[in-house]
Formats: structure tokens, C-alpha cells, sequence
């Protein structure tokens, strides 16, 4: 099959289809990591995420007499609202299968296009064993979310933008479920300029395609733990294990801790939003053993609810030291609190809450104990205002 081909044909194809997502030079993420990073925001595409790319191409080549039925696919969300979209511009009937534990914000906006949403199972694995049950028995066609030819062309695109936005790049980082999405760029710029990386970032919990590449065969996860639920996928496909192995470069693992502080980081920097799965790319920057090369981020998604994204400001300002929640043993006499209160002053520390338990049961008798929860700019800081604290007598211990 000529690859580069089909890719240009999706682009040209999808042309009057896509919302154009140009590159974003981040002065904050580069001095970070020490690499002069751009981002790539499908998060802002159509629909929150890339996924109508390769989801639109498939549906629009489809034959008249495959879509008499109606379209089905299975999806963790946002393949979904790709399907949905699409068979809403075109006329179709579509269903999707979505796992219970898909994030109430990626329902509804399926539903919102149009689509019949069924949710079963706790996984995407779930969900896509109850749609190929569905296709056999109502005469369906199944949308792939990654392993189909014409949906990694449509992900593919985003290679071929990427090389006409910025030649000289040197490495692009990509997160990585089923493995469409990094199949298809990977194609693109291999076969356009073969010097640049394309490196990939999986989850810890949901490590399947790296898994699959140590032991030279897909593998199946026993489980999946990751809160980047869009990339929460126990088997690779076939086409994508095969694309990865032949042009993707590497791919890192990364945290759920990284992607909090992605998250946080993003919103300050930029004040934008992308959801967990599409933060991947972001939190592998610390993970590349490289320094100062022009780096691309792939942002592939922003459909995240507030609940989610409170939590992962909260998780996110912990883990780089600005919220920091320790307690500490006073002897019960006057002026401690006062002692305590005026080095926090003295060093700029913010207090957010502070709880003077007197009846608190301590390890020492005539003893009280204080909980604090401080604000700070950071690790720097709050590691001295820890060792002023301690020059002053006081032994801190941090809650969690």
C-alpha cells in the first residue's frame, strides 16, 4: 500500500471537515524541560479531540449499501462523539458503545450529535466485545477506533500539518492507547523526513503497546489503572503493533502524578484545557533523555468535566510542592501558635487553614497539636520555609 498516498487523500478529504489547530510556541513547558517545546492542539479540534479525523475519512468512503443499517463503534468517548459527528453530517444512523466509567461529559455529548448510546462494561475492551456482538446481530458496520487503514490515514494528517508548520522539528511526542493516532503520524513523517523521532508516551497503568513491543508480540493487559481513561486499552491492534514496530522510535511511560502536573501546568501557562489522556504527550516531556531540540506535543483531546479538572488542580498543586499540608506537637503554653505564625509571615507562606486542636491526643503529655495547610511557590520554597520551621524547634511531619 502506498501510505503516503492515502494520508495526502485524507488531508485533501478532510480539508472543509477540520478546525485548523496551528502550533503553540511554550515559552514555559521549554524552559521546563530544557527543549524548545510547541503544542499541537487537537483538544481544540472539532469535537474536543482528533478523533474525528480518522473517524470522518472511514465513514465518508464507506459504500452506500454498507450504510443501509447503520454505523456501531466502541469508544471511551471521544472516537464516539468522532463517529456520531460524522454520521450526523452524513445522514446516518449511528450507535455507540461506551463503558460505564466513561466520564458523564463524553456521553452527553454523543448523545448530542445524535447517536444511541449503550454502556456496558468497565473498560473499552468491555465496550467493544458488546458492539462486534451488535454488528453480527443487527447487520451493523463497525467504526475501529484505531485498528482500520483508512482511520490511521484520517489520524495520520496531523503528521503531514505538523512537517508544513514546523520542517525542521527533531521529535514529536504522542500519546498512545490502540495506537491509531501514533500509527498514522508516524507513517506521515517517516515517509516525508525519516530523521525526525516519533516517540511515544503510554500510561503506567494501561501499558499495553509497550508491553507488546518488549515481548515482540501483542499482549493483553489483566487490567487497566490509569485516570487517562481515553488511552485505558488492554490489547494494541494488530495494525498499529505492526505500524509501531516498523516506524515509532520509542515510547515512555509515564505517571498518573505527571499528568497532574501537566494539567496544572497547561492551565497556567497557557490557560488551556486537555484531558488526561491528552496530556500524555506533555508528561512525557520530562521523560525524553534529549535537550534542546524542537519538540511537538500532540494536546489529542480536551473533553475533561470541572469535578475531574478540580481534582487534578488540587493533585497537581501537592505534587509540586504549592500546597503543602503539614501538623506538628506544641507544648500547651502561650505564644507557640504565635511562633509558628510568624515564620510562615516571615518567609511569605500562605496559610490556607489551620486547625489548634487543644484536645488532640498527642504522643507527648502537655502537648497540643497543630494542623497547617500552606500555600507556596513551589519546592524551592517550602523546603526552606520546612528548614526554618525546624531551625526553630519545630518537628513538621506532612499529612497526606
Amino acid at each position: 500500500m502506498n501510505h503516503l498516498e492515502s494520508i495526502l487523500q485524507a488531508k485533501e478529504h478532510l480539508n472543509s471537515v477540520l478546525l485548523p489547530t496551528p502550533l503553540i510556541y511554550s515559552p514555559g513547558f521549554s524552559k521546563e524541560f530544557e527543549n524548545e517545546v510547541y503544542l499541537k492542539p487537537e483538544n481544540l479540534q472539532r469535537t474536543g479531540a482528533f478523533k474525528i479525523r480518522g473517524a470522518y475519512y472511514k465513514i465518508a468512503k464507506l459504500k452506500d449499501t454498507q450504510k443501509i443499517n447503520g454505523l456501531i463503534c466502541s469508544s471511551a468517548g471521544n472516537h464516539a462523539q468522532g463517529v456520531a459527528y460524522a454520521a450526523q453530517q452524513l445522514n446516518l444512523k449511528a450507535t455507540i458503545v461506551m463503558p460505564k466509567t466513561t466520564p458523564l461529559i463524553k456521553v452527553q455529548a454523543t448523545k448530542q450529535y445524535g447517536a444511541e448510546v449503550i454502556l456496558h462494561g468497565d473498560v473499552y475492551d468491555d465496550a467493544y466485545t458488546e458492539a462486534r456482538r451488535l454488528e453480527k446481530e443487527l447487520g451493523y458496520i463497525f467504526i475501529h477506533p484505531f485498528d482500520d487503514w483508512d482511520i490511521i490515514y484520517g489520524q495520520g494528517t496531523i503528521g503531514l500539518e505538523i512537517l508544513d508548520e514546523l520542517e525542521d522539528v527533531d521529535c514529536v511526542l504522542v500519546p498512545v492507547g490502540g495506537g491509531g493516532l501514533i500509527s498514522g503520524i508516524a507513517t506521515a513523517i517517516k515517509h516525508v523526513k525519516p530523521s525526525v523521532q516519533v516517540i511515544g508516551v503510554e500510561p503506567r497503568g494501561a501499558m499495553a503497546m509497550k508491553q507488546s513491543l518488549r515481548m515482540n508480540e501483542r499482549v493483553t493487559l489483566k487490567q487497566v489503572d490509569t485516570i487517562a481513561d481515553g488511552v485505558a486499552v488492554k490489547e494494541p491492534g494488530k495494525l498499529t503493533f505492526e505500524s509501531i514496530r516498523q516506524y515509532v522510535d520509542d515510547i515512555v511511560i509515564v505517571d498518573d502524578y505527571d499528568l497532574m502536573d501537566a494539567f496544572l501546568m497547561l492551565v497556567e501557562h497557557h490557560k488551556i484545557v486537555a484531558e488526561n489522556a491528552g496530556l500524555l504527550s506533555l508528561a512525557g516531556l520530562k521523560k525524553v533523555k534529549f535537550k534542546h531540540k524542537k519538540v511537538v506535543s500532540l494536546l489529542s483531546g480536551g473533553n475533561i468535566d470541572v469535578v475531574t479538572m478540580s481534582s487534578l488542580i488540587n493533585k497537581g498543586l501537592i505534587s509540586r510542592g504549592r500546597i503543602y499540608c503539614f501538623s506538628v506537637d506544641l507544648p500547651d503554653t502561650p505564644g507557640q501558635l504565635l511562633k509558628i505564625s510568624q515564620i510562615l509571615s516571615d518567609h511569605k507562606a500562605n496559610v490556607v487553614k489551620l486547625d489548634h486542636n487543644q484536645f488532640r491526643t498527642t504522643n507527648r503529655f502537655h502537648h497540643v497539636n497543630l494542623q497547617v495547610t500552606i500555600e507556596t511557590n513551589g519546592h524551592e520554597h517550602l523546603n526552606l520555609i520546612l528548614e526554618k520551621l525546624n531551625e526553630g524547634g519545630f518537628f513538621v511531619q506532612e499529612v497526606k
